[in-house]
């Protein structure tokens, strides 16, 4: 199967952006309806403009970044009472630029889309034509109004030595328990080549019913559990009115997947956890609604038709194979349940594990990066009280009572984890390094082809696994002290999983990859408070894995 990294977005004629060596000037539709004044978190997002004119109240984003080109994201709202998932509003021509320079004077591309209700206005320009490894900047403009200006960098050539790339990772970014700071330390460092969202991006659930606490810390909108495309469409508009996402997408660009919550709680192919059929209509129409305000919404180029797939290279240092893990998988299983070695049930579906193992076998490159929403290591619970894993079973959204893995994971896919792992010792597949989110904690992992052995048998790869940015982790759950609860929980799992090399089970934050030749290493940052804006970040630790070893150690500092 083809590895479908360079898949084009689908376009009419007229919406397909041209690339000119020089600027001209640009042509834009006025909006039709004169403006009224904007209520709620929107109105604080629009920029100071004229009457009626337009608006580019959620940013501008860039994505998918390869060694020619870029992809480009804005909303731009033409007329106030064109809110996001309303299906309102005129047609809006929406012009686009990019440059060499922050200023925008020395102009290498520019062309126009049409910003169309029947998409939530929201338009993507798939840029080519550009040089690798280069940073520009770009605008979109409508109606007079100019978007913000945002920075993006294409890839390196696929056969460039490249010395060292960096990315931000992040992951479970839950609206409702507290503010995104994570995002604007991200977008402060000025040194990343792209950041990583491994899922969780947005949540489905109505205010207060998820992550809480009790305590809402800003309410979603709407309020109530998203289930329609109007919904969904308004859940990524209030997202991302966010200054500090809309920060982060306007300083690197994003490379995305998604994991349950972009559609409901452990989703599966034909249902989710969080989904009822007989009150809430089929899951078919859910996840079709779902999909189609996701890739409106967020700046990712869809590998395939309907999934997140896909892969990207980074000259001859890396290349991130990203995986969709909701939209092939069999139903999950109760924990306990002798099927989750059954080889006719799968986490990834056939193809997608052809086509992955089909890219790390062939990859010429140092370092193979798998993008990847749930924990792909061994983890059992050993000797955990009680009063630690109720609180755990509920974090994973699994039953209270007895616990012997998380079936969402793979763990609860024995089989697609076992042909992975011999696949990658059976071709001596070296330098493979999981790039992880879901669980709400932060790991460093060896990944043992047998756990039960380890470390006496071998590691086939490594593993990274950050916190989230807000949601609930076990501190959040049990209510004490931040990091008390790690301190108890943390040696436990350890002692019945020898691969773990560490994890926190409390804190909120976000990670760094650094990469050179010679070792990936992870430096994980936590936030002070995730109720507050201001919050500040510290760094907490470093793992690496040095080049040929498939197995952690510490660093002592961050890179």
């Amino acid at each position: 199967m083809t590895r479908p990294d360079r898949a084009s977005e689908n376009a009419t004629p007229t919406d397909s952006p041209s690339l000119t060596p020089s600027p001209r000037r640009r042509t834009v539709v006025k909006a039709a309806a004169a403006g009224a004044v904007l209520t709620g978190p929107l109105a604080a997002a629009l920029p100071a403009r004229a009457a009626g004119a337009p608006a580019f109240a959620h940013g501008v984003a860039s994505g998918d970044p390869l060694p020619d080109g870029v992809l480009l994201w804005t909303r731009v709202t033409p007329t106030p009472e064109a809110m996001p998932g309303s299906g309102r509003g005129p047609d809006t021509e929406v012009g686009w630029l990019v440059a060499t320079d922050k200023a925008l004077t020395h102009v290498v591309a520019r062309g126009s889309l049409t910003a169309r209700a029947a998409t939530d206005h929201t338009v993507k320009a798939d840029i080519r034509g550009l040089a690798p490894a280069t940073t520009y900047w770009f605008r979109f403009s409508a109606g007079g109004t100019d978007s913000p200006v945002g920075r993006t960098r294409t890839a390196p050539a696929p056969d460039a030595t490249v010395t060292g790339l960096r990315f931000g990772v992040v992951s479970c970014a839950n609206w409702e328990a507290g503010h995104f700071a994570s995002y604007r330390h991200l977008a402060a460092r000025g040194d990343l080549d792209a950041w990583l969202h491994l899922g969780d991006y947005l949540y489905e659930y109505g205010t207060g019913r998820y992550g809480t606490r009790g305590t809402v810390i800003r309410p979603h909108a709407p309020a109530h559990e998203i289930l329609g495309l109007a919904d969904y469409r308004t859940r990524h508009g209030r997202y991302k009115t966010d200054p500090d996402l809309q920060a982060l997408h306007a300083a690197a660009p994003c490379v995305a997947i998604w994991d349950d919550h972009e559609i409901a709680n452990d989703a599966w192919s034909g249902g989710a956890q969080n989904h009822t059929e007989g009150t809430e209509g089929a899951y078919a129409d859910r996840r079709t609604a779902a999909t189609q305000a996701y890739f409106e919404w967020m700046p990712v180029r869809p590998a395939l038709a309907g999934t997140t797939y896909r892969a990207l290279r980074f000259g001859r240092l890396a290349d991130l194979s990203l995986l969709d893990l909701r939209s092939f998988r069999s139903q999950q299983v109760t924990p306990g349940d002798g099927r989750v070695d059954d080889p006719d049930r799968t986490l990834t579906g056939r193809a997608q594990l052809d086509w992955l193992k089909a890219g790390l076998a062939g990859s010429d490159t140092t370092w193979r990066l798998v993008g990847n929403s749930v924990m792909i290591a061994p983890f059992a619970i050993g000797s955990l009280t009680t009063a630690l894993l109720e609180p755990l079973a509920e974090l994973l959204g699994l039953p209270e009572g007895g616990l012997a893995i998380n079936t969402d994971q793979w763990d609860g896919y024995t089989d697609d984890r076992r042909e992975l792992l011999a696949h990658l010792r059976a071709h001596a597949i070296r330098n493979t390094v999981f790039l992880t989110g879901d669980i709400h904690m932060a790991w460093a992992n060896d990944v043992p082809v047998h756990a039960a052995t380890y470390p006496l048998s071998a590691s086939a790869a490594t593993e990274f696994v950050v916190s989230s940015v807000t949601s609930d982790n076990l501190d959040d759950l049990v209510g004490a002290a931040e990091g008390t609860v790690s301190g108890v929980a943390a040696p436990l799992i350890r002692a019945a999983n020898r691969h773990v090399h560490w994890v926190d089970t409390d804190r909120h934050g976000f990670g760094v990859l650094d990469l050179t030749a010679e070792r990936a290493q992870m430096d994980y940052y936590t936030l002070s408070d995730r109720t507050r804006a201001d919050a500040t970040a510290t760094w907490q630790r470093s793992y690496r894995t040095r080049s040929g070893t498939q197995r952690i150690e510490r660093a002592h500092s961050p890179v």
